[in-house]
């Protein structure tokens, strides 16, 4: 089972298969563990296929834009109480989702969107087998993308077909932030995620309002050093699905989707080395002295894991920051694909940010295939269900 669950959007089918195992299943709305919270239906009239990201329009609280896997993206429009979705854009002509884990998986709106119109996309095309392709693209009259104006900004060759990761966002410095994968197979063959003379198995940073067709930030850790890519500001990832920045602190928060028995959660920093293959979680890999090369290398232990007994590929959320949950304030929300459980992770101590604790708390059980979270304009947190359905996170007594 451990191999696939690293088929990410393969888990359909061993979904069913793991009901009778170790992990335990309930309903969206089964509130058994006394955290005060719920999932609540939203857009009820509406259903997607293979949804993997929700963005909502920056500063438009009335309008989302839905990413499908297979190439699609849908605006959702609140028109007198009832909702509708109309396409924003096709891209599956030049969009390969074969593979369970390639698609159409990210999509960032510029910080001066209202002023350029720019988005940008991130899908895998058409290689050997696949090419993660970094594109930007116009909107036309606010609520269409302009599919012949797309300008291909980066692409980057996967020799496997799954762990492409391909999200991607802004950061508060105004820089494109990208992750990618290890490149695939099982156990890093390659050796990518150690390795920064590759972009594979690496938390990217370009900028996109300088160079042809983007400039290296001068601070990245490799900008003026032979010894690694310009672009990367953070390596030691297998397949990083899913990461945010904490509205209120900047901070990078990274899921990193597990091999056979941890999944993770890292604290991301400039120059950071994140450990795999080395470690999986806080756990050596495989049989060596991983503590003397974690060591050498400057390795990172993540701030959370669990285990395969939980869930088997990790989701990553967002930092509550909204106004309707007070008891979550300033947790880190996450969940698991397989198990379609919800953490909190809350920090012990606030003096120092550098040495902090958390404690990890199960907040929701639910029977949804979280391929990911989403955050509105106001701090609210919403998932997204793999299965077509999009839910909030709002108190029980709401």
């Amino acid at each position: 089972m451990a191999h696939f669950s690293k088929n990410f959007f393969g888990l359909i089918i061993l979904t069913a298969v793991m009901l009778g195992g170790c992990l335990e299943r309930s309903t969206a709305t089964d509130q058994t563990l006394g955290a005060g919270l719920k999932l609540q239906r939203v857009f009820p009239e509406l259903e997607f296929f293979q949804p993997v990201a929700l963005l909502p329009l920056p500063s438009n609280n009335t309008q989302w834009w839905v990413v499908e896997k297979q190439g699609r993206v849908f605006s959702v429009l609140e028109q007198q109480g009832k909702y509708t979705k109309q396409l924003v854009v096709d891209l599956s002509d030049r969009v390969n989702s074969s593979h369970n884990e390639g698609g159409l998986l990210g999509l960032a709106f510029h910080p001066q969107y209202k002023e350029n119109s720019q988005i940008f996309l991130s899908y895998t095309a058409d290689g050997s087998p696949l090419i993660s392709t970094i594109s930007r693209f116009k909107t036309i009259a606010g609520n269409k993308i302009d599919a012949a104006s797309e300008q291909v900004l980066l692409q980057v060759d996967q020799p496997y077909g799954n762990h492409n990761g391909g999200q991607i966002a802004f950061g508060p410095d105004g820089f494109l932030y990208i992750g990618l994968g290890d490149g695939g197979s099982a156990g890093d063959p390659e050796g990518n995620g150690l390795n920064p003379k590759t972009l594979l198995g690496a938390m990217l940073r370009i900028d996109v309002d300088n160079g042809k067709p983007y400039a290296i930030p001068k601070d990245n850790p490799f900008a003026s050093s032979a010894d690694g890519r310009g672009e990367i500001y953070a390596w030691g990832m297998r397949n990083p699905w899913r990461w945010s920045f904490d509205r209120k602190s900047g901070e990078l928060w990274v899921a990193d989707v597990g091999q056979n028995k941890w999944e993770e959660i890292n604290l991301v920093s400039q120059s950071g080395n994140y450990g795999w293959n080395i470690k999986e979680g806080k756990h050596c890999y495989a049989p060596r002295n991983c503590d003397a090369a974690a060591g050498a290398a400057n390795v990172i232990d993540p701030v959370a894991e669990y285990s395969h007994d939980q869930g088997c590929s990790v989701t990553g959320g967002y930092v509550y920051r909204g106004g309707k949950i007070q008891s979550l304030q300033g947790t880190y929300l996450f969940g698991d694909f397989c198990s379609g459980r919800i953490w909190g992770l809350t920090a012990k101590d606030q003096k120092d940010k550098n040495q902090r604790s958390f404690d990890q708390k199960l907040l929701i059980k639910s029977d949804l295939m979280i391929s990911s979270f989403a955050e509105d304009n106001q701090g609210e947190i919403y998932v997204i269900h793999y299965d077509g359905e999009i839910y909030k996170i709002v108190p029980t007594d709401n």
